[in-house]
């Protein structure tokens, strides 16, 4: 179960995709206000992360869902 979107810590957008690139997603595109990354091995998958200040916890949650990692793995890239 995930946990509640009020015990995250908030988290800048630049942090989120630096995080992320150390697990090798790479900045596939930009989208308006959104970059789309995309893992460098298989599975391939595709994450969207917000170009926005502050990533809401409940967004950062959908974020380490779509890149199938846990809020702990995340805290220690961060």
């Amino acid at each position: 179960m995930l946990p509640s979107p009020y015990e995250i810590t908030r988290y800048f957008w630049h942090e989120v995709v630096k995080a992320l690139g150390r697990l090798g997603f790479e900045v596939d595109h930009q989208r308006g206000s959104h970059f789309i990354l995309r893992e460098s091995k298989e599975p391939f998958r595709r994450v969207t992360v917000p170009n926005h200040d502050v990533i809401m916890p409940g967004t950062l949650l959908s974020i380490l869902k779509q890149a199938g990692i846990s809020r702990e793995e995340f805290m220690e890239l961060v």
